[in-house]
């Protein structure tokens, strides 16, 4: 009978958990892979963007160095990187940025080139720029001059849509529209900082803009938030997504449709969403019929819209077909034809289907893949996507979309690009183990569960290992079931991990994402501490030995369970939230209302506030904390992590506060993944009670 937990054998090593050597090291989760996304389809090549960590954090853009067929059965391809160092592809659109590049095919042009034309934001400058392979970049918008509430450039742009010259003005040709953020306009909102406003707007490709603004043509109204936009195969009409403060696009947008004349949006009108429905990713069908996803019933599911019928529901189940959107450019459903779709969909794993959009039958596709996103089809067949298991790393994935006698399925499945260049041994990786546990009141509460694994080696008889409750940030999101590098490095080295989707997260229907509304920093906690008192109470974790982790809502979930509850023995918070008046009055434009969905309404609710704070209790904290910080961090600033080391200091309780030069939310650069990763291994080591092997000693101050 198959088990996860490691018995003693005769050829065993035993070893104190959390003292087992791995060859799982920190260097290797900073600069043994890359982090992969936006897969997307030029001519015959596949493209998509690469996150290195060994170039500073970049975003590269690469492609396959030879064409892409759809019965190729190649995996791990040459790829060419197309964008040059030190060009950095990443958008600051609410700060998590998403889509930042496209390429124009060549035949749209007309300018004597067989090559695309690729259009990037560059991270430094915000600035969109133009160049063919081989070329230097040259910028096509506006320099958008530094504000200080804007913490850097005040025009910012994401979420390219190619428009081709029929569908333009007359005379005006190809364009590319993009969403434009603009922290200039000439009134200031009530606090005195620039108004902030968001639209669809045109960027001519040939560079006039780079000089002078008035060349950009607004093509929608402005709106607080603008996400989606898609103009109709005939040109006749645009649909878009809009929100207002205080809606997170997961509590409510509305989706419109707009007339076009000359270029811009006249009349218009909101088709569906409200304050309290969320409607993501419109796609014409054809002229006259939209597909998009909507949680009206609960759940995000398919819906669809005509001028003739209205908005209509076309498939009803209990599964999401859409998540947060955190980042512009996310896309959960991709039309084959008008009337068919390859869909994504799940609880606590992905599956791909194919949607029947006129009848609302599924075909599901056997893929092994459990986290998938960003597929991507063409004519021929390839599909795409990027897709990671409970085998297998995240990776670029291609096969070929058929239907024939056997129905949809994908064949010649492989992976084009892993997420790593060195993958561990196989031994060492643990065995994702979604599972669900019930609180006492009945609600059930999911998590991922990853055991202590390391073939060969198995701890002293009688000893339970020590594990980490790593909580998501967010709150809106969720924990994949899937291999992870970095829980690899704790489970290989005898450290067990469980990853928890507390109440608030995605993936489980909207009725278990409003359980967090008003009550973060209480259901969040109380779930984590159901999880882990499951785990001791059935032998897995030692009671005496639990940790926490988690970054900016994480590290909020953190620090308050360390200050609210006595089951933790430590706790590492990266870039979290300490004190919720300070983040309601000192984060950025996107996040600035999120509490009062969270918390409460602010500055009304300001006790609440104050009392629900990891910060206004740190006097009933007694184990030690390792803070860890990004110096530009916009969405959580340091003054939060600076102002809990001092509550610690005062009171005398073990910690540390590593402060990362030229970080911002979330760790880029490969030497500070590295000090991270090996600062809380130390930090474990000495509060949990083990010695870990070639990592340096770090000093915890009182």
């Amino acid at each position: 009978m198959a088990s996860h937990v490691t018995s003693a054998t005769s050829s065993a090593r035993v070893l104190p958990h959390g003292a087992w050597p791995s060859a799982i090291t920190a260097e290797q989760l900073a600069v043994g892979g890359h982090r992969l996304s936006a897969p997307s389809l030029v001519g015959d090549h596949l493209w998509w963007v690469e996150g290195r960590a060994d170039e500073g954090g970049r975003q590269a853009l690469v492609r396959t160095a030879d064409p892409v067929a759809a019965e190729d059965e190649a995996s791990d391809v040459d790829v060419v990187t197309v964008l040059p160092a030190p060009f950095d592809a990443r958008s600051r659109v609410h700060e998590y940025g998403g889509s930042a590049w496209t390429a124009v095919p060549a035949e749209l042009l007309d300018d004597g080139s067989e090559a695309p034309l690729v259009l990037f934001v560059n991270c430094a400058d915000q600035r969109i720029h133009r160049f063919r392979e081989g070329e230097d970049p040259v910028p096509l918008s506006p320099v958008g001059p530094d504000v200080a509430s804007a913490g850097g450039p005040s025009l910012r742009w994401a979420q390219p849509v190619v428009v081709p010259g029929r569908l333009t003005p007359a005379g005006v040709g190809t364009e590319v529209w993009w969403i434009c953020e603009d922290h200039t306009a000439d009134r200031c909102g009530p606090d005195g900082a620039p108004h902030i406003e968001r639209c669809v707007a045109a960027v001519p490709l040939d560079g006039s803009a780079a000089e002078d603004r008035s060349r950009v043509r607004r093509v929608t109204p402005a709106s607080r938030f603008v996400a989606h936009p898609r103009l109709a195969p005939d040109g006749e009409r645009l649909a878009w997504i809009s929100w207002e403060h205080p809606q997170m696009p997961w509590d409510g947008t509305q989706l419109h449709v707009g007339r076009m004349v000359d270029g811009v949006v006249g009349e218009e009108e909101v088709i569906d969403g409200d304050e309290h429905t969320s409607v993501l990713q419109p796609e014409w069908r054809d002229a006259d019929r939209l597909v998009h996803l909507s949680d009206r019933s609960g759940w995000w599911n398919p819906w669809g819209w005509s001028a003739a019928t209205g908005v209509t529901q076309l498939l009803r189940e209990e599964r999401e077909h859409a998540g947060p959107l955190w980042q512009l450019g996310e896309q959960w459903l991709t039309l084959l034809d008008p009337d068919t779709a390859l869909i994504r969909h799940g609880t606590a794993v992905d599956q791909l289907g194919v949607l029947d959009l006129s009848t609302g039958a599924v075909a599901e596709l056997q893929v092994p893949h459990t986290a998938v996103a960003g597929a991507v089809v063409r004519d021929d067949g390839l599909v795409a996507f990027t897709g990671a298991s409970p085998e297998q790393f995240l990776g670029v994935q291609a096969g070929r979309l058929v239907n024939d006698g056997y129905g949809w399925r994908i064949t010649g499945l492989r992976t084009l690009r892993s997420s790593r260049r060195d993958v561990p041994d196989p031994g060492l990786l643990p065995v994702p183990e979604p599972i669900t546990v019930t609180a006492e009141d009945g609600q059930e509460v999911h998590a991922v569960l990853y055991r202590p694994r390391h073939q060969g080696i198995v701890g002293p008889a009688g000893e339970l290992p020590p594990y980490i409750a790593q909580v998501h940030g967010g709150p809106t999101a969720q924990a994949a079931v899937a291999l992870s590098p970095a829980v690899s490095y704790w489970t290989s080295r005898g450290i067990g991990v469980v990853d928890i989707n507390y109440g608030g997260s995605t993936g489980f229907g909207r009725a278990y994402r409003d359980r967090l509304k008003g009550q973060w920093g209480v259901v969040d906690v109380e779930d984590t501490v159901t999880v882990m008192r499951h785990l001791v109470a059935e032998g897995i974790a030692d009671g005496d030995r639990l940790a926490i982790e988690g970054g900016s809502a994480g590290g909020w979930t953190t620090l308050a369970c360390l200050t609210r509850t006595e089951v933790f023995s430590a706790g590492v918070s990266s870039f979290g939230v300490a004190d919720a008046v300070g983040l309601a009055e000192d984060t950025h434009d996107f996040e600035s209302r999120y509490l009062d969905q969270m918390i409460g309404a602010y500055p009304e609710e300001i006790a609440v506030y104050r009392e629900r704070a990891p910060l206004s209790h740190v006097d009933s904290l007694s184990c030690p904390v390792l803070l860890l910080q990004g110096e530009e961090d916009r969405i959580v600033p340091p003054s939060q992590a600076e102002r809990f080391r001092d509550a610690l200091a005062a009171k005398g309780i073990p910690h540390a506060y590593l402060l990362f030069a030229g970080e911002q939310h979330g760790f880029r650069k490969a030497e500070n993944i590295i000090t991270s990763f090996e600062a809380s291994l130390s930090f474990y080591g000495q509060v949990l009670g083990f010695d870990p092997p070639d990592v340096p000693r770090l000093t915890l101050a009182r």
